[in-house]
């Protein structure tokens, strides 16, 4: 199968240029200006921009035991509509992805249900060592601790354990900072005044600063001690900056960050008028820190934005605040949210691409993904940066059915997704087929 992308703007390691690319199977097999071989297919990309799909580095879709919320199919369906073609999933499914057999069983539900490439984060607890160490590193993207409280065992707050695994494995550890205790004293002091039906609008302040950065510091100093290869994943106060370094090139870098794109979006001024709906653990927090993050992601101490996409469905979000889940879907959304802010400018085409797609794939030494290169995967979006519409219900493919981004408007749309070589998504149209594959990632 051939299919020869035409007359586009490709956006490919902080370059912007014009070309063609010839895509044979599942491969990039040539990109040159104009290539005349005879293709299966011939897509004229004129007018429109060619991307990396997008490497979401931290998702939750819900399988097993929470499919009431999304699945594999739902969640990978929603993501290649978005320009997402791979995603890292996280292990607080039910149950915890916390064993070699528990981890293999998501991995087998993904080869027959997954529209995008996947890989699953082992999951980390006081005493899972021994399965921990186990894990596969040509197969598994990392290792993943909860430092805040999560759903079933995961939450990791054994000193003794942490230093085990930092210290004993050589796989990169994907961690979540949030001080728990630190958590359950500002909850209790909410709930002293105002019972279980705490104002939103003081998520912030409960899952507070001082909780991020306490923890955050706590596993920085943590790997500099070990030597372990450490992800900090989503962070959200402009205070924790300053543990990150832009100094070194990132396949350099033993400890690196991400931020969500809800962080650069939203900030405590927006629960007035979304209210739980833009309810996340680490909370969204002031203007301050969303200047912040912004700042550090355009000078590097940031290195990759992901979503945290997380559904719930509508009636658990309309729960009172200490029985409403944190979370939002997000993975259909992020790239066009991020475009918009291309529009306003905030940030360029080539460091969207940088890291949406480049820093994920050398972060977590993915194979042959996330860049525009001869002999790479056919993993590649097309974007039209002219078209308005709005985020809309009757749009919105997650399972749950609704986006915190609802009524927004934007600027720029998807029009082609390809995964694998395969164009899985068209004008709204979503081939039925599914093409993901397994993310394989390479060894020392």
């Amino acid at each position: 199968m051939k299919i020869l992308i035409k007359n586009t703007q490709i956006v490919n390691e902080g370059k912007i240029f014009s070309g063609d690319v010839l895509i044979k199977n599942d491969v990039i097999s040539r990109i040159d200006t104009n290539i005349s071989e005879e293709a299966d297919q011939t897509i004229d990309g004129s007018g429109k921009y060619l991307l990396p799909g997008v490497i979401d580095d931290q998702v939750h879709f819900r399988e097993p035991g929470l499919t009431h919320k999304g699945d594999i199919e739902s969640e990978s369906r929603s993501a290649i509509a978005g320009g997402t073609t791979s995603f890292i999933e996280q292990p607080n499914t039910v149950p915890n992805a916390v064993t070699q057999e528990l981890l293999a069983d998501k991995y087998q539900i993904a080869s027959e249900k997954s529209f995008a490439n996947y890989g699953f984060m082992m999951g980390g607890t006081n005493d899972n060592l021994e399965e921990v160490l186990k894990t596969n590193p040509r197969n598994v993207p990392g290792i993943k601790l909860f430092l805040g409280s999560s759903t079933g065992n995961m939450l990791v707050d054994n000193p003794e354990t942490l230093e085990n695994i930092f210290s004993n494995t050589k796989m990169l550890i994907a961690v979540h900072c949030e001080d728990e205790a630190t958590i359950r004293a500002n909850t209790q002091k909410y709930m002293d005044e105002y019972g279980e039906d705490i104002p939103v609008k003081f998520h912030h302040l409960i899952r507070s600063e001082e909780a991020c950065y306490k923890s955050s510091s706590k596993a920085i100093e943590l790997a500099e001690k070990t030597g372990a290869r450490l992800h900090v994943f989503h962070l959200s106060t402009a205070k924790e900056l300053e543990l990150f370094r832009n100094d070194i090139p990132l396949k350099d870098k033993k400890i690196t960050a991400e931020v969500c794109v809800h962080h650069l979006t939203f900030t405590n001024e927006d629960y007035e008028t979304r209210g739980s709906l833009i309810k996340w653990n680490p909370a969204v927090k002031t203007q301050h820190d969303k200047d912040g993050l912004w700042e550090a992601l355009l000078d590097d101490r940031i290195d990759v934005i992901a979503t945290d996409h997380a559904p719930h469905t509508w009636e658990e979000k309309q729960n009172v605040y200490t029985k409403c889940p944190s979370g939002a879907p997000l993975v259909q959304h992020s790239l066009v949210v991020m475009l918009e802010n291309y529009k306003n400018g905030k940030i360029s085409l080539e460091r969207i691409v940088e890291k949406m797609a480049h820093n994920p794939a050398i972060l977590f030494r993915i194979e042959k993904r996330g860049f525009i290169k001869e002999g790479y995967k056919a993993d590649l979006v097309l974007v039209d940066l002219n078209e308005n519409w709005t985020v809309e219900k009757e749009n919105i493919l997650y399972k749950c059915g609704w986006s915190p981004l609802e009524g927004m408007n934007f600027h720029s749309k998807v029009t082609h997704t390809f995964v694998n070589g395969n164009l899985v998504y068209e004008n709204g149209t979503i081939n039925d087929q599914k093409f993901g594959e397994r993310l394989l990632f390479e060894v020392e």
